[in-house]
């Protein structure tokens, strides 16, 4: 049966023309309404010649083109459920396993996975999901840029919205909806009538481009010692750096060096033919020869072009250029290439001397940290063969050699830092809110592409959850994989390739007072196994005591 036009009268409002299939379930159609009105559909009602429209059938009602359905039903709120404040034995147990808690998948409306995956990446960002909680916008129409770009985040907000309230499969229709109505080419269709498939990086930047008009940057916690930001909004602070760049004539010696800078949203890494690795390919494109005019010389003349990073934003996004344009055969095209990207990603090489002088201080940390986990094993070791101590309990550790052992008090100190630990600290500089203080970042998501061209294919989102934890988010399907399924996506195949990276930031490790009890000091000679006393008394193999004061 051939879709039906009808028209929604809801209160003062009227939708003309809305397409309905009834060979899908009334659900479908209600989720329209709600891509229209903003009205969730359970607080729909639809009405046509006085019988009610329900779920899952249409029963009586028939609808036929120019047909009147009335809408009642608020925009208000729904409130939430309350969450338990008690916790149960069991929520600490495995993440593969905790299906309760599995984050929400949405559903494919004919060739969407392109928007799918972008989203659910987003979402892997909680500063995006705070400023969108404090976004007030509405849904506002599509004559204007300032309209769009207000109902499109208003979209992404509701969808995030509904994703943390229910946690069933989510039709994104009114998500969907709204982009094909603020960019038709997301609503063109095939030969055969169905809606094609595009490019996931091209709908990662619109959606980009929406969220920095609208969202106001966010303001730091009051007791962070992080001044307030001075961007303009909130992409500017959290997801856009900035490139110095100098030009150098090769041509002529008198020609003035070009200066300039220039903001961005995405690394570029470009697969070349020797390109085996990430960070390769980024840096291939930092130098260069390019063409340009030069003054002294009257024409365009080859000059050396040189990018450096000045500002670093928290996070990092990097696309894999693995799409281009063969013009013979007028086609799309894929470059299948396995490169390899790193867990951790470094950029301080990318950065200008300015920046890497302003890095330095905080990456000190991370380096004061790793040595002093290993002074504390070769302290571990060396207590172990000079005592013959077994240290297996907790508090008992050591940190430094070089207090390893205190000859004239006749004892070994096994932690020269006892009321001291490392802690996860601050991720931006303290004048600015946003970005990262340390070049040091960690894969949070990655959006892969299956198939041999960006308009065909499937595309998906696989996102950290915790550890070594990942989620695969392949539309409506979400399934937990470990880290090493991940990095299998690195290409060399036609299974899924990395498309799309986004990096976190780290946070700089800082020492704080232990909330523990300091750690313990045997006497030198002392030949004892040290393990956990859950009783009280003493439980060492010898009869020698430890000292007391």
């Amino acid at each position: 049966m051939p879709p039906v036009r009808v028209n929604v009268k809801w209160g003062k409002q009227k939708f003309d023309d809305v397409e309905v299939n009834t060979e899908d379930t009334p659900e479908i159609f209600k989720a329209q309404l709600y891509a229209l009105s903003g009205v969730p559909p359970d607080r729909q009602k639809l009405m046509v010649k006085g019988k009610t429209i329900q779920d899952q059938a249409w029963g009586d009602v028939k609808l036929t083109d120019g047909a009147g359905v009335m809408m009642m039903g608020s925009t208000e709120g729904i409130p939430t459920k309350p969450q338990s404040a008690t916790k149960g034995a069991d929520d600490d147990d495995d993440p593969m396993d905790d299906d309760e808690k599995m984050p929400v998948g949405l559903v494919n409306l004919g060739n969407t996975c392109y928007l799918n995956a972008s989203l659910q990446c987003f979402r892997a960002v909680p500063e995006l999901r705070q400023s969108l909680k404090q976004f007030s916008g509405q849904f506002s129409g599509w004559e204007t840029d300032q309209e769009k770009s207000e109902t499109v985040t208003a979209a992404i907000k509701s969808l995030y919205d509904d994703m943390d309230r229910f946690p069933n499969r989510m039709i994104p229709l009114m998500m969907v909806e709204t982009m094909r109505k603020v960019y038709p080419r997301f609503a063109e269709q095939s030969d055969h009538g169905g809606f094609m498939q595009h490019d996931a990086n091209e709908a990662w930047i619109e959606l980009m481009t929406n969220l920095k008009k609208q969202l106001l940057p966010l303001s730091p916690a009051a007791d962070s010692g992080v001044m307030p930001s001075t961007a303009a909004n909130f992409v500017e602070q959290y997801l856009e750096g900035e490139f110095e760049i100098t030009m150098k004539c090769k041509e002529s010696e008198t020609e003035p060096e070009k200066h300039q800078t220039d903001k961005f949203q995405q690394l570029n890494c470009y697969l070349d033919r020797e390109i085996k690795y990430l960070q390769a390919g980024l840096s291939s494109r930092f130098k260069e020869v390019v063409s340009a005019n030069a003054v002294t010389l009257g024409r365009n003349a080859d000059f050396d072009k040189v990018m450096k990073i000045s500002r670093l934003p928290a996070y990092l996004t990097v696309q894999m250029v693995r799409f281009y344009y063969k013009e013979r055969q007028a086609v799309g095209a894929k470059v299948l290439k396995d490169v390899k990207f790193p867990l951790l990603l470094d950029v301080f090489d990318l950065c200008s001397p300015v920046l890497q002088k302003k890095l330095q201080p905080y990456r000190e940390k991370f380096r004061e940290r790793d040595e002093s986990a290993v002074q504390r094993d070769i302290a571990a070791t060396r207590l172990a063969k000079q005592t013959n101590v077994t240290v297996n309990a907790p508090g008992v550790t050591a940190l430094g050699s070089s207090q390893l052992a205190e000859k004239d008090a006749g004892f070994i100190k096994i932690d020269e830092h006892e009321d001291l630990e490392w802690k996860d600290g601050p991720v931006s500089f303290p004048d600015d809110s946003g970005s990262s203080n340390s070049g040091f970042y960690e894969l949070q998501a990655v959006l892969t592409h299956q198939g041999r061209t960006n308009n065909s294919g499937h595309y998906v989102a696989w996102v950290r959850r915790s550890g070594d934890v990942w989620l695969k988010f392949d539309d409506e399907k979400v399934t937990p994989v470990y880290t090493e399924e991940v990095l299998k996506l690195s290409g060399g195949g036609d299974w899924h390739c990395a498309y799309v990276l986004l990096y976190g930031p780290r946070p700089v490790p800082v020492r704080v007072e232990k909330a523990t009890k300091p750690s313990a000091v045997l006497p030198v000679g002392t030949t004892k196994s040290i393990t956990p006393n859950n009783g009280g008394g003493n439980s060492s193999s010898s009869h020698q005591d430890m000292p007391t004061d």
